[in-house]
């Protein structure tokens, strides 16, 4: 590879991990060729891009990324590295999960998701429960219908009691 295209391939992945909010490393060697194309036919349902990266570029461009501070990602690039890159924090982590059911592999290194660093597999669980925006905002919503659903509740309900006792006088008056 020529510097050009070393240089070429860096500016790429610079614009790829400036563009993600979610970015994670696995090891995907020893896979044979059918379970790395099962690899990334869930990854493309799953909306999450699986790319097999150069460690030494990787790096490169990680330092190279205004705004972004990537911890100790760096230290972990070593060995066979796949880049995964999604929307949502949790996606890949679920997916690596459910593809160990039947692989050893892929194995977490680590992931950025949303300016929070994770180093090693033993963040895989933590990872897979994360909630992502979508979910938070639809907790808060519901939180907040909550409150309001009760009263609304409430006031049908006694609404429905004080009209039923109006009845019950007037029919003792009668």
């Amino acid at each position: 590879m020529t510097r050009e295209e070393k240089n070429q391939a860096i500016d790429a992945l610079v614009e790829q991990l400036t563009n993600a909010n979610v970015v994670y490393l696995a090891d995907t060697s020893e896979l044979d060729a059918e379970k790395t194309s099962k690899l990334r036919r869930l990854c493309y349902n799953r909306q999450v891009q699986l790319h097999v990266v150069k460690n030494t570029l990787l790096v490169k461009a990680m330092e190279r990324v205004e705004g972004k501070d990537f911890g100790d990602m760096a230290s972990v690039a070593k060995g066979s590295t796949s880049m995964m890159l999604s929307e949502a924090g949790n996606v890949p982590a679920k997916l690596i999960k459910e593809f160990r059911k039947n692989a050893d592999k892929p194995v977490l290194k680590a992931a950025y998701v949303e300016e929070a660093v994770y180093i090693g597999e033993n963040n895989l669980e933590a990872l897979v429960s994360l909630k992502s925006k979508n979910e938070l905002i639809a907790d808060v919503i519901a939180l907040l219908q909550s409150p309001a659903k009760t009263v609304v509740s409430q006031l049908q309900s006694s609404g429905n009691t004080i009209a039923g006792i109006v009845k019950t006088l007037q029919e003792k008056e009668a």
